[in-house]
């Protein structure tokens, strides 16, 4: 590694200020190019960090000071994005989900050759779902046997001035959401190897709710409702639900039944919260210290765990829950049992790490 890491930053949407946070206060990275479809967008981070440039696409990929893309794009354009930026070997690093399809994911993995493939959701890597983690691991529950996994909400149009990509191929709440809870069961329970799913679409239009926009109607072309059923390799079975299509629940985001206790994990979509135990007989829950993840993380730290020689948040556990995912659609649409043809290696658990530690200086690491 040179001087410095050099990221070049594809999608400057509502996501990108909180991964431009987390990689502004890390030592030895530098947000070196930005890309958008709207340039005043790519202008305004220029302007803000020292030695970057508003580039277009084909620009920032071709861009020898650029290390790693950082594609924070739409759904629909993570995989041109990706495969881009591998055909001049950089390093590739996206938001959720891997691509639109198994296939398209496929094809970028095949294409990485040298280059590493990351991908959101970075959050199970935080105090968080670690904890949890931990607790599995070390026999806390005694075996897992089965688990539960519910987010709904009325649907983003109530809050994102330009949602049309959420009920679009490759969004809806499934792949939206289902990211973040499909790879906390992975990290807990291990490896999918069949579903079984059902998926509604009970409207064919939404309404914008805030923004310039506001009022105009929306196609819907997704599910958006999907339940489905998922039998993990060691023989636990998980319930999951995702809809855009429901006020509000008063449900645990998850929950691992095992042998010998229940753990209530929090939200996947943070990076912290408590985890609490309860087992047969106690006459409440018991709230476990943090055992393990990155502290006080934000969106990116998947990409600073690679940096540091990780590579937790990689692209052959992204293509699995992607996959997870399709299978479900696909299997709600059959009637039948589908199973998986990928696999994942459940990456080594993060140890208890500070931020200042984590976001200790990268010079010197053997990362290209």
């Amino acid at each position: 590694m040179g001087e410095f890491h050099g990221i070049g930053v594809v999608g400057l949407g509502v996501i990108a200020e909180r991964y431009l946070s987390t990689l502004a206060g890390v030592d030895g990275v530098r947000i070196v190019a930005a890309a958008d479809l709207v340039r005043s967008r790519a202008e305004a981070v220029a302007e803000r960090f020292d030695g970057c440039r508003a580039l277009t696409l084909e620009e920032l990929v071709a861009d020898p000071a650029v290390d790693t893309v950082l594609n924070l794009t739409v759904p629909s354009a993570h995989a041109d994005v990706a495969l881009a930026a591998l055909r001049h070997g950089k390093h590739v690093y996206g938001e959720k989900p891997l691509a639109a399809t198994v296939e398209q994911g496929r094809r970028i993995l095949a294409a990485a050759d040298a280059a590493w493939v990351g991908a959101a959701p970075d959050t199970v890597l935080g105090t968080g779902i670690q904890t949890a983690r931990a607790a599995v691991d070390d026999g806390v529950i005694g075996r897992p046997l089965s688990a539960t996994a519910t987010w709904v909400a009325p649907g983003h149009e109530a809050w994102h001035p330009n949602p049309d990509f959420y009920y679009l191929d490759g969004g809806g709440p499934l792949y939206d959401m289902g990211p973040y809870y499909l790879t906390t069961l992975v990290h807990l329970l291990g490896p999918i190897v069949a579903v079984r799913g059902a998926a509604a679409r009970p409207r064919d239009t939404r309404r914008i709710a805030s923004g310039p926009r506001q009022g105009e109607l929306i196609p819907v072309e997704v599910a958006t409702h999907v339940t489905g059923i998922l039998e993990h390799e060691g023989g636990a079975l998980s319930t999951v639900v995702f809809s855009f299509d429901a006020a509000a629940t008063g449900a645990a985001p998850i929950e691992v039944h095992g042998e010998t206790g229940t753990l209530s994990v929090p939200d996947p979509n943070r990076f912290d919260g408590e985890v609490r135990l309860r087992r047969p007989g106690e006459p409440g829950w018991t709230t476990l210290p943090v055992a393990g993840g990155y502290d006080d993380a934000e969106r990116g730290v998947g990409l600073v765990d690679f940096l540091h020689g990780g590579g937790r948040a990689s692209g052959d556990l992204a293509l699995h829950v992607l996959e997870a995912m399709e299978m479900l659609l696909e299997s709600a649409a059959s009637g039948e049992r589908t199973e998986l043809r990928t696999t994942a290696t459940i990456p080594p658990r993060v140890p208890p790490t500070s931020r200042a530690e984590w976001a200790a200086s990268l010079l010197g690491s053997s990362v290209p």
